[in-house]
């Protein structure tokens, strides 16, 4: 008579127990609140404008931050990585050059490139993502590169979004790849696009690791393992033409056969209106991200911290460079911001770090737009600009 009850108790810890384990496969974001609908404000056409910087105006940091201009005289510094011998590796996209910095002098190692973006160092080589290609070369010197090597061509995926971002897990010995979207958000295009893909040094070996991105840019394996493990991270530019707050850009741990919602649904399972009815069974797959950046403000690059001369609330936490957005009345972006993480995981949603280059919200006029982001060997910030062609350095007064 007593098995009823019993029955009743199991069932519901059986229900209580699959909504966790749901959960925790694919939680909401740390900062998570209800999204807004598609169209609750009209689809803006709002670009910036870039102008020299204005008498007066300075970049922002926390109390204890100083900023200094690096290097200036690029065309459109993006990506930045740090060599054997400390120098700096940086790819001008615009200008088609990768260039070796030391002692803050800039010399350029290897010309004519087609938007050269993500760069790896991995053995003996360099590799260079370009729109076109993954390339390797023999990385000689600071001042000498030996005969490239095409490993990956990209010819047929040259348009669209053309950031090309790479990074190694060494471990495995395999070379990680983020090609972007062509489109907003048509369906049908190739599988490599819009995803994140995985290789063998040489470039053969091609597989899908992680789809549904619409435009991964940064590529990052977290030095904080989290349960043991190693976890590459990804940001991503959402789709536009949904509204100012609409979709979100993220940064995400990046999982394994996940799919992320592009271009069916996005930030979970919440169908795109352009596709409703297509897919539902992709709309049910769609995996959450791990933090919401908001509307459009084109998230760039990120790095893990660290170093130990920031003070203790910056250690161990990313900073993520917001590029600046174009589909919103309102601007947004056009600055750094910090996401603390413990244990390997995000704790909240991002908070400002360094701003300014931003004029107002309702001003199309800026005087920067930030891009890479690296951490130098005495604990400081270099972080690129592509709107004014400059490096600058975030250092920590440590009297």
């Amino acid at each position: 008579m007593f098995q009823r009850p019993l029955l009743v108790v199991y069932a519901l810890l059986s229900c209580i127990a699959t909504h966790v384990i749901a959960n925790e496969q694919n939680p909401y974001p740390v900062n998570w609140e209800k999204l807004p609908s598609p169209y609750h404000t009209k689809s803006a056409i709002n670009p910036s404008r870039i102008i020299p910087r204005p008498e007066n105006t300075t970049l922002s940091v926390p109390d204890g931050f100083i900023v200094t201009e690096y290097l200036a005289g690029f065309a459109a510094p993006r990506f930045m990585l740090l060599g054997p011998d400390n120098e700096i590796l940086l790819s001008d996209m615009e200008a088609g050059i990768i260039y070796v910095i030391k002692d803050k002098k800039a010399h350029p190692l290897i010309k004519y490139l087609e938007n050269p973006y993500g760069l790896a160092l991995y053995k003996e080589w360099l590799y260079v993502a370009t729109s076109n290609a993954v390339w390797r070369y023999p990385y000689q010197s600071q001042k000498n590169v030996g005969q490239r090597e095409r490993i990956i061509s990209l010819q047929k995926y040259n348009s669209g979004h053309i950031t090309r971002s790479i990074v190694f897990d060494e471990t495995t010995e395999k070379l990680y790849l983020s090609v972007g979207s062509k489109s907003n958000v048509a369906a049908g295009e190739p599988p490599i696009r819009a995803a994140i893909s995985r290789y063998n040094p040489d470039g053969t070996g091609f597989e899908l690791f992680a789809t549904g991105i619409r435009n991964p840019i940064a590529l990052q394996w977290s030095p904080f393992p989290h349960a043991g493990k190693k976890i590459l991270w990804t940001t991503s530019h959402e789709r536009d033409g949904l509204g100012d707050d609409l979709v979100p850009d993220y940064l995400t741990e990046v999982k394994q056969g996940a799919f992320y919602g592009w271009p069916y649904a996005y930030i979970g399972p919440h169908e795109d209106p352009r596709h409703a009815n297509v897919a539902p069974d992709k709309v049910s797959q769609t995996r959450y991200p791990d933090v919401l950046l908001g509307g459009h403000v084109g998230v760039m690059e990120m790095i893990f911290y660290t170093g130990t001369k920031f003070p203790e609330k910056y250690q161990n936490g990313a900073f993520l460079a917001l590029h600046g957005s174009w589909n919103r009345e309102k601007r947004a972006g056009y600055k750094i911001v910090f996401v603390p993480f413990k244990a390997g995981r995000p704790q909240t949603g991002p908070s400002d770090f360094l701003t300014g280059w931003m004029l107002s919200e309702d001003t199309k006029e800026v005087w920067g737009r930030p891009v890479g982001i690296l951490q130098m060997p005495d604990g400081s910030l270099l972080i690129s600009d592509d709107g004014a062609g400059k490096l600058w350095q975030v250092n920590y007064a440590d009297e």
